[in-house]
């Protein structure tokens, strides 16, 4: 069994320090996620499941902004999909 640690220090408004066994790193949060030295993450708006993607010395960054783009996508279609489904089934119920 190994020891971890992991502290975040708060530097500004959503903007944070992290400090870990294997170094330190900056990431800025949102409501859409964060994004850091060492990667990002995407709330999907399902409480518990994000996306996360990290990016090192082998990772394109081309790739990573098509990955976030075809998620993003994703993420606004099925939004629109259950919300029209809502509106379809919700018709009849209406005045």
């Amino acid at each position: 069994m190994s020891f971890r640690y992991q502290k975040r220090v708060r530097t500004g408004k959503n903007e944070y320090v992290n400090v870990s066994n294997s170094g330190v790193s900056y990431s800025r949060r949102t409501k859409y996620g964060s994004i850091g030295t060492r990667g990002f993450s995407i709330k999907t708006g399902i409480p518990g499941l994000t996306f996360r993607k990290s990016w090192g010395k082998g990772s394109s960054g081309l790739a990573v902004l098509a990955t976030v783009g075809v998620i993003y996508l994703v993420v606004i279609v099925v939004y629109n999909l259950i919300r029209l489904l809502y509106h379809l089934l919700s018709m009849p119920f209406r005045k």
